[in-house]
């Protein structure tokens, strides 16, 4: 028999009733003789009420007492699921991030992975016990609880599947697999049988939210078996595979999207060396990270213009961080923009068929959609454009490469 991981994420395990839910899936797996361990996120919403206390009493929480606090979520559902497991006389137990341990950084609040010993789970799991593991979270050498940042429990899953050397990781949430596109957008988008280890992690990073980006990236490091399937369903998922896996690959896989976008343009900074460094690394000391970046042609041979963008979250730090620093850079003015979306397309296939560019490109211009900004990687082309266009803009592109479920 295998040696199998599950992790459900918040949806799965939002109340008693779902718990349960779970548990009876768990138990058919454990019936048919696998070694099991389950990694399992805070219900839906906790996590958000236990950060909202933390700053109720503290604006900026210190990052370790808020990751005790925080970490407790993931805590209450691996004990329910042990509870729920026993119940079904199935033998299990709760190992916390500090008891297998999970070792980590001490980057509180967004802590990596540095080791998992797993020696005792092991022996339990052989033995027949279900090992329930709360993702998120881990403890640094010196037994101070971390937790690893928002989607953490899918890094969770795939860190201890690769210490336990599993035969798979199934990822279970409230769809069905991965999309060619978000459904609730493009009705007709197709479920994916495969997906290549290097569309979804370029997917996850562009805004796809069916796995975190860290954990595809483990995945494909570690050649760990990875599947997104429904908690909800018994339908067949997704298998994120390696890219020799899959014999024949469109142009396009799919197209994600990301409204957490904003655009900042820097007027008028001196044209002269070293400018946009003392731009960008102001900005990489306060930890704000940069996306699309242009910088147009010298003006009056003087002076140039530089748009990029930052997480509209951090917008505001990041204005205030360059004002704080605009004697050094020398610029005029900031503009900002808050109303953008990214759009992008992902696909193996970019690397051996020509035109995918164009495509994209010729089908956003006949329906009157101006491009703001561009960057590309070896199989993935995103643009900035303006918010109001983005349902049209997904269509149109979804359309475009031939993605669209037959009627």
């Amino acid at each position: 028999m295998a040696r199998i991981v599950h992790k459900y994420g918040g949806t799965s395990v939002a109340g008693v009733e779902r718990i349960r839910a779970v548990a009876e899936r768990v138990a058919a797996a454990h019936a048919q003789g696998h070694e099991l361990a389950v990694v399992v996120s805070a219900m839906a919403g906790e996590t958000d009420r236990l950060v909202g206390y933390c700053r109720e009493l503290m604006p900026l929480p210190d990052g370790a007492e808020a990751d005790v606090v925080v970490a407790s979520g993931e805590q209450v559902t691996a004990g329910l699921l042990a509870l729920a497991l026993k119940a079904r006389g199935v033998p299990a137990r709760s190992w916390l991030g500090w008891q297998a341990p999970v070792t980590t950084s001490d980057a509180h609040g967004a802590a990596r992975v540095l080791s998992i010993t797993t020696t005792a789970m092991e022996a339990a799991m052989a033995a027949g016990e279900v090992a329930v593991v709360p993702g998120f979270q881990g403890a640094t050498a010196s037994g101070r609880v971390t937790t690893l940042g928002r989607g953490g429990s899918d890094t969770s899953a795939v860190a201890l599947a690769a210490a336990l050397q599993a035969d798979e990781c199934l990822i279970f949430t409230d769809v069905e697999g991965v999309f060619t596109t978000d459904p609730r957008i493009v009705p007709r988008a197709r479920k994916l049988e495969r997906i290549s280890y290097e569309e979804m992690l370029e997917l996850a990073s562009v805004g796809a939210k069916v796995l975190h980006a860290r954990s595809v990236e483990l995945a494909m490091k570690h050649r760990v078996r990875l599947a997104v399937l429904s908690s909800f369903a018994d339908a067949p998922g997704t298998w994120v595979v390696s890219e020799e896996d899959i014999v024949e690959s469109q142009h396009i896989t799919g197209v994600a999207y990301n409204r957490n976008e904003a655009k900042v343009t820097i007027v008028a900074v001196p044209d002269r060396p070293g400018a946009v460094a003392a731009i960008f690394g102001a900005l990489a000391d306060a930890n704000i990270n940069v996306d699309m970046i242009v910088q147009n042609i010298a003006h009056d041979r003087a002076f140039t213009d530089v748009t990029f963008t930052v997480p509209r979250t951090e917008l505001v730090r990041a204005r205030a961080v360059l004002e704080e620093a605009r004697a050094t850079i020398g610029f005029d003015r900031l503009i900002a923009d808050e109303s953008v979306v990214k759009v992008s397309v992902v696909g193996v296939g970019m690397k051996s068929h020509a035109g995918v560019a164009v495509t994209m490109f010729r089908a956003l211009g006949e329906r009157g959609i101006n491009i703001q900004a561009i960057t590309t990687s070896e199989i993935k082309i995103s643009v900035l454009i303006a918010e109001e266009y983005l349902e049209l803009a997904v269509r149109v592109l979804h359309s475009a490469y031939g993605l669209d479920a037959a009627a």
